[in-house]
C-alpha cells in the first residue's frame, strides 16, 4: 500500500485529521491490511510517500519527521508496522528537494541510507524531482551502494527512467535493472481510465526494451493500483488488475482501505489473479496484437508451457465485442491441449488446441483475463 495517489501531500491535520499525511493514517492502514485479508493475500508493504518530513534536517544533518504529524517518530511507526507482520516503506528524492518541497537526499545519501536502516525501513522509493537527469546514471547506483552498505535488506524503488522518458531520452535499462529492484518508466497514475490506458499503451510500445531486462528481483513499475477510489468503473477496475498481473507489476494499492467497497476488495484479493502476478518465473507479459481498441497480451506462466492472456478493450464506449480468436494468437502454441479458465470468476471455458478458436466477449473498457494450463504432448 502506498499513500500517494489517494492522499497526496495533504498535511492539514488540523482540518482533515482522518486523511492527512501523519502516523495515524499509516497505522490505520497497517491495521486494515493485517485484519482485512490483504496481508494474507500477499500485500506486505505500508509505504510512506512524500510530505512526511519536517521542512529542515536536524542539526546533525539527519532527516526528521514532521513532529506534529508524526509525534512518535519514524522508528516507532516502523516498529508498529512490523508488529502487524508487515514491512515499512519510505520516500525520498534524488535531488535537492522532494517533489513536495521537503529535503532531498542530494549530498546526504550515505547519511540517509543509514538513517533509513536505523529506522527499520524495508523499502526506499527514490524520486527524481529537483535534480539533473544527467547525474542519475551515476547517482542512483550510489544510493544502491549506500543502502547495501548498511547491511539491511531494503528494496530499492527508482524513478530514474521515468525522468529520462519525460525528457524524451531512452534510459539504459540494463544499468537500471542492475541497481534497482523496481523502477518507474512513465508518469504518475491518476484516478482515471484515461490514465490507466495511457500507461498500458506506453508499456505496449516497450521503448528501450524494458521488458527484456525484467525478472526476479528486477521489475517494471507502472505505478499504483487505483482500484477502490473514484475514477474507475467495475470493468475498469478488473482491467487494471488484470493488466498489472500480466505485466508482472508490483501491486501497490493506493486507496482508503478503511472505506473499501466489497467489489473493489474482491478484485484486490482475487487469489488467482494474484497468482498470475506472482508467477515464480517472474517473466513479464507483452502485447502480441493491437487492433481497433482491442489489445491482446500474453505472459508465460507455470506450469511449464502454460500462458496467461488478457484481451483488453481500451475504448470506453460502444457495445461488448464478441471475438473469435485462434488459440495460437493467445499464446497457446504447444502441440498438446490447454485447459482454459476465466480467471476473475474461476469459470472453466474448455479444453482447446492451438488450431482451435475460442469465443470471448469483452465489455468496453473491460478485460477478459484467461489462464491456459498446458496439458502436454
Amino acid at each position: 500500500w502506498n499513500s500517494w495517489e489517494r492522499f497526496r501531500c495533504n498535511v492539514d491535520c488540523d482540518n482533515d485529521p482522518e486523511n492527512c499525511i501523519g502516523e495515524k493514517l499509516y497505522m490505520q492502514m497497517a491495521d486494515r491490511m493485517a485484519a482485512d485479508g490483504y496481508k494474507d493475500a500477499g500485500y506486505e508493504y505500508v509505504n510512506v510517500d512524500d510530505c512526511w518530513m519536517a521542512k529542515e534536517r536536524g542539526p546533525d544533518g539527519k532527516l526528521q519527521a514532521d513532529p506534529k504529524r508524526f509525534p512518535s517518530g519514524m522508528k516507532a511507526l516502523g516498529d508498529y508496522i512490523h508488529s502487524k507482520g508487515l514491512k515499512f516503506g519510505i520516500y525520498e528524492d534524488f535531488g535537492t528537494q522532494t517533489c513536495g518541497g521537503f529535503p532531498g537526499s542530494k549530498f546526504f545519501m550515505e547519511t540517509d541510507a543509514q538513517t533509513f536502516a536505523d529506522w527499520g525501513v524495508d523499502l526506499l522509493k527514490l524520486d527524481g524531482c529537483y535534480s539533473n537527469i544527467e547525474d542519475m546514471t551515476s547517482g542512483y547506483p550510489i544510493m544502491e551502494f549506500f543502502l547495501n552498505k548498511t547491511g539491511r535488506p531494503i528494496l530499492y524503488s527508482c524513478s530514474w527512467p521515468a525522468y529520462f522518458v519525460a525528457y524524451k531520452k531512452i534510459p539504459d535499462y540494463k544499468a537500471i535493472a542492475k541497481s534497482c529492484n523496481i523502477w518507474r518508466n512513465y508518469d504518475d497514475i491518476q484516478d482515471s481510465w484515461d490514465s490507466v490506458t495511457e500507461i498500458v499503451n506506453y508499456y505496449a510500445k516497450n521503448k528501450g526494451n524494458f521488458f527484456e531486462v525484467a525478472g526476479p528481483g528486477s521489475f517494471n513499475d507502472p505505478d499504483m493500483l487505483i482500484i477502490g477510489n473514484f475514477g474507475l468503473s467495475r470493468d475498469q477496475q478488473r482491467a487494471q488488475m488484470a493488466m498489472w498481473a500480466i505485466m508482472a507489476a508490483p501491486l501497490l494499492m493506493s486507496a482508503d482501505l478503511r472505506k473499501m467497497d466489497p467489489y473493489s476488495k474482491s478484485i484486490l484479493l482475487n487469489k488467482d489473479v494474484i497468482a498470475i502476478n506472482q508467477d515464480p518465473m517472474g517473466q513479464p507479459g507483452s502485447i502480441i496484437l493491437d487492433m481497433n481498441q482491442i489489445q491482446i497480451w500474453f505472459r508465460p506462466v507455470m506450469p511449464k508451457g502454460s500462458a496467461a492472456f488478457a484481451v483488453l478493450y481500451t475504448g470506453s464506449y460502444g457495445t461488448p465485442e464478441k471475438l473469435s480468436l485462434k488459440c495460437e494468437t493467445l499464446g497457446m502454441v504447444g502441440p498438446g491441449g490447454y485447459n482454459v479458465t476465466e480467471v476473475f470468476d474461476g469459470r472453466y471455458v474448455g479444453m482447446f488446441k492451438s488450431a482451435d478458436n475460442i469465443n470471448i466477449t469483452v465489455n468496453p473498457s473491460g478485460v477478459f483475463l484467461g489462464k491456459a494450463v498446458y496439458l502436454g504432448n
